[in-house]
């Protein structure tokens, strides 16, 4: 992944990399983005005869990044016991679809959201999964199954043997057979779009229609803005409060917009966005809602769309 002497070069080429494993690994832009740039410094700090002696500049920034995620990891959950309602993971837009949003203009740095590859491994519902991991279960599995790197290489990262790490990876790898939800029908767009019309209407009957009568709904707002602080379960019980929502909050437009690369629904209201949802489908109904409202975490989007 580099050769002696490579550099500055070399080593500026991974952001992009380093990034996506870096969200994947944090379910945060800013924390991602934060990771990264901490693990730079580490680079240009280091004495240009030391740089030089590094064969792989690539695998040197993954190895340090990971460990700065493993670290992160560790201390988030104790941060996130004191988190005012339910956690969920920065939700991304499509670049193509909603553009540059809170970030630089042509000629200004590019906005980390813009550089994380939209693909299965950041749908909303595999990052809930990542998070009922264990930290170094979750780097492993991350690095390897969607990442591809080597076990010898995660093993520098988590300071355990290859085969510890293999191990890791299978625990994981249960847990995600086991915990995600199955892949979503090929009408989940078409599912969506009626869930819009249905609340735009404030149709109780048409969202109950929509949403599986064991359906989950989880909000976060992070105690910046009023939201259910627990899940609400059930397909009807979710369908009122959907309703309730559109009463209290007049002049609310939605939009069908891609949420991690999957099709989801953009609330705003004169022009800024409030809430972003993404959607687990199967059958043709929803099983899962997963709607964030916490602001900080809706910078990404801060543009009209």
């Amino acid at each position: 992944m580099g050769t002696v002497g490579a550099g500055a070069d070399v080593a500026a080429s991974e952001r992009r990399q380093l990034i996506n494993a870096a969200y994947r690994l944090l379910g945060s832009v800013t924390e991602a983005e934060d990771a990264v740039q901490d693990a730079y410094t580490r680079w240009y700090g280091l004495p240009r005869s030391r740089q030089e002696e590094i064969s792989s500049p690539a695998a040197w920034l993954t190895t340090v990044t990971g460990r700065i995620c493993l670290d992160r990891l560790g201390s988030a959950r104790a941060r996130r016991e004191r988190y005012v309602g339910s956690w969920l993971p920065e939700p991304l837009p499509d670049r193509t679809e909603w553009g540059h949003a809170g970030g630089a203009g042509p000629t200004g740095p590019a906005d980390p959201a813009d550089q994380i590859v939209l693909d299965e491994s950041v749908a909303t519902a595999f990052l809930v999964v990542l998070e009922s991991m264990t930290p170094a279960e979750r780097v492993a599995f991350v690095l390897h199954d969607v990442f591809r790197y080597p076990f010898a290489e995660i093993a520098d990262v988590l300071g355990r043997t290859p085969a510890a790490c293999k191990q890791l990876a299978a625990s994981a790898r249960r847990r995600v057979s086991t915990a995600r939800a199955p892949v979503p029908a090929t009408g989940r767009a078409d599912v969506v779009r009626r869930v819009k019309e249905a609340w735009e209407a404030k149709d109780v009957a048409a969202l109950v229609g929509l949403l599986d009568p064991a359906a989950v709904m989880t909000a976060d707002g992070g105690g910046m803005v009023g939201t259910v602080l627990r899940p609400v379960e059930g397909g009807a019980r979710i369908a009122q409060y959907m309703v309730a929502i559109a009463d209290m909050a007049p002049g609310l437009k939605l939009l069908e917009r891609s949420v991690n690369g999957a099709p989801g629904l953009v609330a705003e209201r004169a022009g800024v966005v409030v809430t972003v949802a993404s959607f687990d489908v199967l059958d043709g109904h929803v099983t899962r809602i997963w709607a964030v409202r916490n602001p900080e975490k809706l910078r990404p989007w801060g543009r009209a769309g």
